[in-house]
């Protein structure tokens, strides 16, 4: 004799806080004015580095107006269509915003080679000025993101991109002193690889988290190995196996597995048991969203990780 009921329990306060639609829609407003002032300044003085810095902020311009759409949709319930809600729509915001920066970052090291190769006279004073208004008013997008940099992966890809821009922009405004007084032309290019480099070490790590939660990774935090070790030490339970932990978004963690009894019990007789590995796992492991198969010997293959 067998029994098998499929159950689930959802964990309450998903840990996804209220994100400010109105300081992502700021920090856009903010960046449109820089890139306009950048790409006038740095036609004027002819400054590579300022129109990298230009073509660098409308990139991030679309990353942060991207990410507050991307706020506005996740919000919208679920449906027959759409079951786990639009929650993702962050993540295929932050892979967008991610794969546009390096593009634009291999645009501008091809752009400094040529510089390299051919020096060119530049105007520092402009140079100076335009890069002091578009770090002004990045450090002021900075701010406005700060508090939520750390609870959603697409404003933290924002805030990437405006924390790169205020750091870009300090270095221009130091390239444009030595432009002005000592006419070095060549750290022009020269800031522009640098401003480059980090905009690639940056962006690495929200693309790899990106592509983790949509390829359903395992999260990094997760060791299913030990899950395993403390689900089984509950006397109901014979053995769990064909489990599968991902990330619904960057703070949504859902668990599934097939949870084998060690006697055959009826299905009321299983909600106690599912409460108790719900708090175990909401508890031990952050885990948001668990469902359970229970079941009494009827799996032939009862491997930890299912092969099909």
């Amino acid at each position: 004799m067998q029994s098998s009921n499929l159950s689930h329990s959802h964990g309450h306060g998903h840990g996804h806080s209220e994100l400010s639609g109105r300081n992502l829609l700021i920090a856009t407003v903010l960046n449109v004015v820089i890139t306009i002032a950048e790409i006038i300044g740095g036609l004027v003085s002819n400054s590579l580095a300022l129109l990298s810095d230009a073509i660098h902020n409308l990139g991030d311009t679309i990353a942060v107006f991207l990410a507050y759409i991307a706020n506005i949709i996740s919000k919208r319930s679920a449906n027959t269509r759409k079951t786990f809600g639009y929650k993702r729509i962050e993540i295929l915001a932050a892979l967008f915003n991610a794969v546009a920066l390096i593009v634009i970052t291999i645009f501008l090291f091809k752009e400094a080679w040529q510089r390299f190769q051919n020096p060119e006279p530049i105007k520092g004073l402009i140079m100076f000025v335009v890069a002091t208004i578009g770090l002004v008013a990045n450090l002021l997008a900075v701010l406005l993101l700060k508090n939520d940099s750390d609870k959603n992966i697409n404003i933290r890809a924002a805030y990437l991109h405006l924390l790169g821009d205020a750091i870009s922009s300090v270095a221009v405004i130091v390239g444009s002193v030595l432009i002005y007084f000592y006419e070095f032309y060549w750290v022009d290019p020269l800031i522009t690889v640098l401003i480059g480099l980090y905009i690639l070490k940056e962006t690495w790590t929200v693309l790899r988290e990106a592509v983790d939660i949509l390829m359903q990774a395992t999260p990094r935090s997760i060791d299913i190995e030990k899950i395993r070790i403390e689900l089984e030490q509950f006397d109901e339970i014979d053995n769990i196996h064909h489990v599968h932990v991902w990330n619904l978004n960057d703070s949504q963690i859902h668990f599934e597995c097939h949870a084998d009894l060690s006697t055959d019990l009826s299905i009321s007789d299983t909600s106690p048991i599912l409460t108790k590995i719900s708090s175990t796992l909401r508890n031990n492991f952050g885990v948001n969203h668990v469902t359970i198969q229970f079941e009494y010997d009827c799996c032939d293959k009862k491997s930890l990780i299912s092969k099909k």
